[in-house]
């Protein structure tokens, strides 16, 4: 198995390497390999555009007949806006394809392996299956929830505060780690915070990278539209914005609203903006991915309804103290230990000075 896992690995960082790219497609790789050497190799770079596979087998040509094609996830039986990948491996006389995992949509799930067993095609699956996996992970929650797969980012002291008495929060983390939430921001479809961060703040919610990359879609929950006019979010030439509201809203300012090109819907009576109708309608539009900026309050609410998924916590060596300044997560105090959210499949990283922990949540 380990030679499959070789060529495998190759595979998966192709797809990688088009992370913030594929959406709403899952990102994929592949390699075509034949008598120990590669013939072909490939990424799906964008939706609309050819697979992994087909990139592989083109770059390969007559040689893909008899080779062996590894591709990070289960190829397509079905006619979407490409031609069915089954039938491009095929035609082209592959002898065996090894697979890193099934897909979960229930137009292929498990058929385009059955479609490729029936034409003789020798078929492994599996093939660092928990790295696939995770590859892709906002793209499987949300087939399997029709919801966005949800991050919350933290950035906090020592001591878990998130800014001053006073409000101010700049800067808590360094450099290093708000350039790595850059590169977060332009791998997730959008990203969400709370009216109070907008008055607070003002924040843009940009990519800003040297490289440029991609804006996500701006998600501000505000039940009664207290968001000025004129705030950053509000100007929609750099990136869209969708404000979830309820029906306690500002009518006026909601026509003043539409008027700059701002997405305004009801999610729910009031008196919040409720986390199901927002989280589905995301879902629907093809949001794949949330990423959460939100302050205490925001994060509280999602945590306390199992909301939230994953958590990327930025600790930074700094100490505020005071019992007055905010924390990253609010609501109401827990009576027991027992009843903390714990993570589980951590992994730590160093960005300057700053500590970045990632783990998922334990729903249970």
């Amino acid at each position: 198995m380990s030679k499959h896992e070789d060529w495998m690995r190759l595979a998966y960082e192709l797809a990688k390497s088009a992370a913030g790219q594929t959406s709403p497609n899952p990102m994929v790789g592949a390699v075509a390999v034949k008598e120990g050497r590669i013939i072909g190799s490939g990424a799906h770079l964008k939706a609309g555009t050819p697979h992994a596979e087909v990139y592989a087998l083109n770059m390969a040509g007559a040689e893909a007949k008899g080779c062996t094609l590894y591709v990070t996830l289960e190829p397509c039986v079905h006619y979407g806006r490409t031609p069915p990948c089954t039938e491009k491996i095929i035609s082209c006389g592959v002898k065996q394809v090894v697979i890193g995992s099934v897909d979960p949509d229930r137009n292929v799930s498990g058929k385009g392996i059955s479609r490729m067993r029936e034409a003789g095609i020798e078929v492994i699956s599996g093939v660092l299956e928990t790295e696939c996996l995770k590859l892709n992970e906002a793209y499987f929650h949300h087939r399997r929830t029709g919801k966005p797969f949800v991050t919350l980012k933290t950035a906090t002291t020592l001591d878990g505060k998130i800014a001053t008495a006073g409000g101010d929060s700049r800067w808590i983390t360094g450099e290093a780690s708000r350039q790595y939430v850059h590169q977060l921001r332009h791998r997730y479809d959008a990203i969400l915070v709370g009216v109070g961060t907008v008055l607070a703040d003002n924040p843009r919610l940009t990519t800003r990278l040297e490289t440029g990359g991609v804006n996500p879609l701006r998600v501000i929950v505000d039940s009664s539209l207290r968001i000025p006019i004129d705030a950053n979010v509000v100007d929609t030439s750099e990136a869209p914005t969708w404000i979830f509201t309820t029906e306690a809203r500002d009518f006026e300012k909601e026509k003043r609203l539409r008027e700059k090109g701002v997405e305004v819907i009801p999610a729910g009576a009031g008196p919040r903006v409720g986390w199901e109708p927002l989280l589905r309608h995301l879902g629907e539009k093809g949001i794949l991915s949330l990423l959460v900026e939100g302050g205490g309050e925001v994060n509280a609410s999602l945590l306390s309804e199992n909301r939230v998924q994953k958590v990327i916590a930025f600790i930074a060596p700094k100490l505020i103290g005071g019992k007055d300044s905010p924390t990253s997560v609010e609501g109401e105090s827990p009576a027991k230990m027992a009843e903390a959210r714990t993570l589980c499949d951590i992994s730590i990283e160093q960005f300057g000075q700053d500590l970045c922990v990632t783990g998922y949540i334990v729903n249970e």
